[in-house]
C-alpha cells in the first residue's frame, strides 16, 4: 500500500511539472507568430472557434489562461489572466 502510495505521489509531482501555461512560456509569444510554434509553447489548446480565416484559442482554465487571436496562422491579438 506503501508502495502505491508513493508511486501516485510521484506522478502528481510529475504533472504538475508538466504544465506550460507559466508566465515565462506566455512572455515568448510574439505578434506574427506561427500557431504551430505557440502550440509547442503551451501544448494543445482547449478551445478554439473561428470563421473566415480568423481563430481564437484558449489554453488553460477559468483560474489561468492564455487567449490567442489568430489570422490565418498567424498571432495577432494574444492576452493572459492569473499565470504564475
Amino acid at each position: 500500500m506503501r508502495l502505491r502510495s508513493l508511486w501516485v505521489l510521484a506522478v502528481c509531482v510529475l504533472l504538475s511539472a508538466c504544465n506550460k501555461i507559466t508566465q515565462e512560456n506566455y512572455q515568448q509569444i510574439e505578434a506574427g507568430m506561427p500557431r504551430a510554434s505557440v502550440e509547442s509553447l503551451l501544448g494543445k489548446p482547449n478551445e478554439c472557434s473561428g470563421a473566415l480565416g480568423m481563430s481564437s484559442c484558449t489554453w488553460g482554465g477559468k483560474q489561468a489562461f492564455v487567449s490567442v487571436q489568430f489570422a490565418g496562422d498567424k498571432v495577432v491579438i494574444y492576452s493572459a489572466q492569473g499565470l504564475k
